[in-house]
């Protein structure tokens, strides 16, 4: 079910309602808003539910075998045995056709047959995504940092249908606190959830879907075909895409969230204006940023065992990020490009303190030339992220720079839609709040003229019919 669609619509209108309804008794809301959510997650394939089933089953047993006051091997052993079922059933259903590919490729050249059979595996909504947040359970109940679940509480937390296809991904710490506690409609933010809720409608529906119809998707689907003056706006077009489309999903989840009187974590803060690939991290895609680092990157070691032992831990943990996206070599390069860069950036800054260097002017010139250069890195990166094979990233960039000629995909709307896709991260947080109060501020009359007329403006400039959300199928 997507959310800028007529069935979200209706069936959103009937959980809000009986949500509230039932909000007096706790036992009630959480059985109606697991039954909801399944529902949410059966209208693609309700095969799937199961899968969804048995990784709360495993997750929770896990954590009830791990229990604070359990012994020591016995709860590293119920840690280690959860988080391989957990993994097994993401890797089954997401890597197995890639490892089978790979395998059966590699001994072929050796001339030997394919020992795996290659099977067709359908890939789930959101597996990527709940898989992460009960693994993050598990592991904060063994660091003794969470205390385990009740059944009930733990199957409302991993099924909640705003983030539980595409995130963000919602830790039980942040979560399991507001399930328990009673909520107050009154205390509901609307005008917060109105304006992430519509922002992200025209960020997906209008600027997401407008530039991947009109230069993305012409140009990575047939790059042969386009000059490099079209392959560049594509480029650019596609980084200005998939942000527009993944926010905008964020946004839309974090307003229905409040609107049901639950608080998610901000997942995005205005990344192209990074200066650095460690400061894109910091974000784009927030919550994974914090994942990956929380509960693989300082396992590993972090920062603590040396420099190279730095590089190595930033280098697994940006690579295995990439492989998460997708079961790709693509995906790989990805990861890579972006470890590369946050190691080079490491290793600048460590020979600047060797030296005993000042840190660099904070010069507005020096802050403008960073950006540039960050955003260029970036979109390299997306190149690979994009395309379908390493075949079509490598044409995409050979011919970045050799086929010059007229470029008629390059219009003045699509270089208008990037420009505003860009430059609006570049606007103030304080201009964004004060309009948000002053829309708080008007009758409810002229607040819901104005929705109306926002709303009726997203769906004229929106095409027939809206694709899924890019990250649905992470």
């Amino acid at each position: 079910m997507l959310f800028p669609t007529i069935d979200f619509a209706v069936f959103f209108a009937v959980v809000f309602l009986l949500s509230w309804l039932f909000t007096p008794f706790p036992r009630r809301w959480k059985l109606f808003m697991i039954l909801a959510s399944y529902v949410f997650y059966a209208w693609w394939d309700w095969h799937f539910v199961f899968l969804l089933a048995a990784s709360t089953a495993v997750a929770q047993l896990g954590a009830l075998a791990i229990r604070p006051t359990g012994s020591p091997s016995l709860r590293k052993a119920a840690l280690w045995a959860t988080v391989a079922v957990e993994l097994g059933l993401l890797g089954w259903f997401k890597y197995y056709g890639f490892f089978a590919t790979n395998v059966a490729n590699v001994l072929h050249g050796m001339g030997i047959g394919a020992p795996l059979p290659l099977l067709q595996v359908t890939l789930p909504v959101g597996i990527s995504f709940f898989t992460f947040m009960a693994l993050s359970y598990v592991i904060d109940v063994y660091r003794r940092e969470l205390e385990p679940a009740s059944w009930l509480d733990f199957a409302t937390y991993l099924s909640f249908f705003p983030h539980l296809v595409a995130g963000p991904i919602v830790r039980g710490s942040e979560l399991l606190p507001q399930i328990r506690r009673r909520r107050d409609p009154r205390k509901v933010d609307f005008s917060r959830a109105a304006y992430l809720i519509l922002g992200g409608l025209f960020k997906k529906v209008v600027l997401s879907s407008f530039l991947a119809t009109a230069i993305v998707d012409p140009v990575f689907n047939s790059p042969g075909q386009h000059s490099s003056v079209e392959i560049l706006v594509a480029i650019y077009g596609y980084a200005v895409q998939i942000y527009a489309d993944f926010s905008g999903y964020t946004d839309i989840a974090i307003g229905v969230a409040l609107l049901l009187g639950f608080t998610f974590p901000d997942n995005f803060d205005s990344p192209y204006t990074a200066r650095t690939l460690q400061d894109f991290w910091r974000r784009w895609h927030m919550t994974l940023s914090r994942w990956l680092r929380d509960y693989l990157y300082i396992p590993l070691g972090g920062n603590r065992g040396g420099r190279w032992s730095t590089y190595r831990n930033i280098m697994i943990t940006m690579v295995l990020g990439g492989l998460w996206h997708g079961a790709a070599w693509t995906f790989v390069m990805w990861g890579t490009i972006h470890g590369v860069g946050q190691v080079t950036g490491h290793w600048r800054r460590s020979r600047r303190e060797a030296r005993g260097l000042e840190p660099l002017p904070d010069r507005r010139w020096d802050r403008i030339a960073q950006r540039i250069v960050m955003f260029n890195v970036v979109c390299l990166a997306w190149v690979f992220f994009r395309s379908d094979s390493f075949s079509t990233a490598l044409t995409l960039l050979r011919r970045l720079v050799t086929a010059w000629g007229p470029a008629p995909a390059v219009t003045p709307l699509v270089l208008l839609a990037i420009a505003v896709g860009i430059g609006a991260q570049f606007v103030p947080h304080g201009t964004v709040d004060r309009v948000r109060v002053a829309f708080s501020r008007l009758r409810p009359a002229g607040q819901g003229t104005l929705l109306a007329i926002t709303l009726f403006g997203i769906t004229t400039l929106g095409p027939q019919g809206v694709a899924p959300f890019i990250y649905y199928r992470f």
